[in-house]
């Protein structure tokens, strides 16, 4: 709503930042799915079975075929495939924490990508009916979906995810 002056009103200001806050919250959940994979990965290549269910399914199916290989290698062989499954780990959360960055800078391929590729991931839980992760991929999948939907309003007002400066005095 603007007022006569053409300037935003309160209400309409106080909307937007609503919505520039919510539109960043959902594009945080990439950086939380990220970096919790990678604590996972890190816990499970040096032989732990704790994990945390927000984490990806296929850097854990990664981390679980390095373990397997690992135990029937010896040696610098097996440090080679636990860093080779690291750093397709740190690939993968890259390409999350990158989807988080976008997403937050108001580019909605990075929420639409980011939420195709989350929810395919959630079928690699639904498959070794590991209902918790499955549970909570459905929970993050709907925060991504409402950072996303308070973008598609913020672009609606002809707002950006960035502020405009206010003119100076």
């Amino acid at each position: 709503m603007m007022l006569d002056g053409g300037a935003p009103s309160e209400g309409a200001t106080a909307e937007a930042d609503g919505l520039r806050q919510a539109t960043r919250s959902g594009a945080n959940w990439f950086y939380w799915i990220a970096g919790l994979s990678l604590v996972n990965s890190v816990v499970q290549l040096f032989g732990s079975d704790y994990n945390f269910i927000i984490g990806l399914g296929i850097t854990q199916v990664l981390d679980a075929f390095a373990q397997v290989t690992t135990e029937s290698v010896t040696g610098s062989t097996a440090a080679v495939v636990r860093g080779a499954a690291l750093f397709l780990d740190v690939l993968v959360a890259g390409v999350f924490s990158l989807f988080g960055l976008f997403a937050g800078r108001g580019r909605g391929w990075a929420f639409v990508v980011g939420m195709i590729l989350y929810a395919l991931d959630g079928l690699i839980f639904l498959f070794v009916q590991e209902w918790m992760s499955l549970g909570f991929h459905a929970f993050a999948l709907y925060g991504i979906w409402a950072g996303y939907s308070s973008l598609r309003k913020l672009q609606t007002l002809g707002q950006s995810v960035e502020p405009v400066p206010a003119p100076g005095p």
